[in-house]
């Protein structure tokens, strides 16, 4: 169980928005100090480094004109080297062309042979530098130039070393600030982070609170309204948008379990009268009895109806692995169904009309794909006007088949659209119970085509008919298979017109 939340807390939006503030907020500063410590430490060197050339050249070139390296008796040179070297705090020594020690101001190595590589390199001509990190001292090796115009010969070279235990003071001085000053940012930072974290995710906690109210039933119906922010404001607006939809479909669930009670009941009261008015009487005329037993027989076919269209609803929410796919001549098939349906269009004096655009042939469930294009033509018939027409098309390209279902019906308003597909949802209750519908139909329909991974769309004008647009794949590919669509899809030849 803690283990099972310390998980959700890492996982929370506020745990990710702590750490984050943290990084923008504690990293930045860390490695700046960090970096200000290396840059204060490479600008200090480099700055003496500049200091001691400039004071060695000068130095370099009153140690020629007075000849100090042949006779080495110069008080005035002699001044400035102790000067340099109390300057400094460290020590000053001058080398000869042959790499004797003539004037060391410790008067440790005087009269020694020097073999050192920045001695090689400053009588190249050449001035160098090193810095001893761990021993706190630099040192610089200066060349001794000719005086003469015509010759920069190097006579000899100057090595001026200095104390640096200043910059290992002034390090220890800003870590121990910076130290304090991080301290001081980390706890800050924390709070804000703490503080910004809980309100940020606020909206999230309204969120879920007025989902909980709504769901027990204690927001007195109010709408769902989290304004803090762009994003919450447009999150509330889709739930109350879902909400309400959810609202329309279970209202259409409760009118149709009360319909569907209706309808079926209905039959069954017609039939057990029509049985009991024969049963009532001797000597029944065969007319009547004929009459009777037609009746009975239409109430029978339309209990039938309601439960046909129930059984195809349930079985199309199972898996679509239940599809029976085969190849399947789209022409035939649409002339077939609509051969069956022109007698209950001739009844009604509705036109039907089929145009095919070219031979078409795809992998479906001829059953179910057969039942949604019948079920799209029927209402077509059914919710016209005597002397309207419906009228169905079939084409297809490379990939799709296109069938096109258009009435000059009665029309489905513009609310009422994004429900028609819904099950339960009828659209004119009063005259779908008059024509025997259940609302099933288009719920049926649509389910059919999505098995097939095709897509639908109606559009409509209330009064002045109804198109219905399906787009079916010419090759079916199972889910199991979608993954691999591409690489064993097969290619569908057409003929073209």
């Amino acid at each position: 169980m803690k283990k099972q939340k310390l998980k959700e807390m890492i996982k929370s939006l506020r745990a990710h928005i702590v750490v984050v503030v943290l990084l923008v907020g504690i990293l930045p500063a860390t490695l700046f100090s960090v970096l200000f410590s290396s840059l204060y430490v490479r600008r200090s060197v480099e700055s003496d480094v500049t200091d001691m050339v400039a004071n060695g050249q000068i130095l370099g070139k009153q140690i020629m004109s007075s000849g100090y390296l042949n006779e080495k008796d110069s008080k005035n040179v002699d001044e400035q080297l102790s000067a340099l070297s109390l300057t400094y705090s460290g020590r000053m020594m001058i080398v000869n062309s042959s790499l004797n020690v003539i004037k060391d101001t410790y008067g440790v190595d005087e009269g020694k042979t020097i073999v050192w590589s920045d001695v090689i390199t400053a009588f190249t001509g050449k001035t160098a530098s090193y810095y001893d990190k761990e021993n706190a001292y630099l040192v610089v090796a200066i060349p001794i130039l000719s005086t003469s115009k015509d010759d920069n010969e190097v006579l000899g070279v100057l090595v001026m070393n200095k104390s640096m235990t200043y910059i290992t003071t002034n390090l220890e001085y800003f870590q121990s600030v910076a130290i304090i000053t991080l301290l001081v940012l980390y706890v800050v930072v924390i709070a804000l982070a703490i503080l910004f974290s809980g309100r940020f995710t606020r909206p999230f906690r309204k969120l879920g609170t007025a989902i909980e109210a709504r769901e027990k039933g204690s927001d007195n119906g109010e709408e769902i309204a989290v304004d803090d922010y762009t994003e919450s404001a447009e999150v509330s607006k889709k739930l109350n948008s879902l909400i309400a939809r959810m609202k329309v479909v279970d209202e259409s669930r409760q009118e149709f379990v009360s319909n569907v009670s209706h309808e079926l009941k209905t039959p069954l009261t017609s039939m057990k009268v029509l049985a009991d008015s024969l049963n009532g009487q001797d000597n029944v005329p065969v007319e009547l009895y004929r009459e009777f037993m037609a009746d009975i027989g239409e109430e029978i076919d339309r209990e039938t109806k309601i439960i046909n269209d129930l059984l195809s609803l349930v079985k199309m929410d199972r898996a679509a692995a239940s599809l029976n796919v085969s190849a399947v001549n789209m022409n035939e098939l649409i002339e077939l169904i609509l051969k069956r349906l022109r007698p209950i269009a001739e009844k009604q004096q509705v036109e039907v009309v089929f145009e095919s655009f070219r031979p078409v042939a795809a992998e479906v469930d001829e059953v179910k794909i057969s039942l949604a294009i019948t079920n799209l033509v029927e209402n077509g018939i059914k919710y016209n006007q005597e002397g309207g027409w419906v009228h169905v098309s079939l084409n297809a390209d490379h990939q799709y088949c296109y069938i096109k279902v258009e009435d000059s019906g009665m029309g489905i308003p513009q609310e009422s659209l994004d429900f028609i597909f819904e099950r339960f949802y009828r659209v004119d209750k009063s005259h779908s119970r008059e024509i025997g519908g259940t609302g099933l139909g288009l719920a049926i329909t649509k389910n059919a085509i999505t098995m097939h991974n095709g897509d639908i769309k109606v559009h409509s004008v209330l009064g002045e008919g109804t198109m219905f647009d399906v787009r079916i794949p010419l090759n079916y590919i199972s889910p199991q298979n979608s993954a691999g669509s591409h690489k064993n899809r097969k290619q569908h030849k057409m003929v073209h017109d």
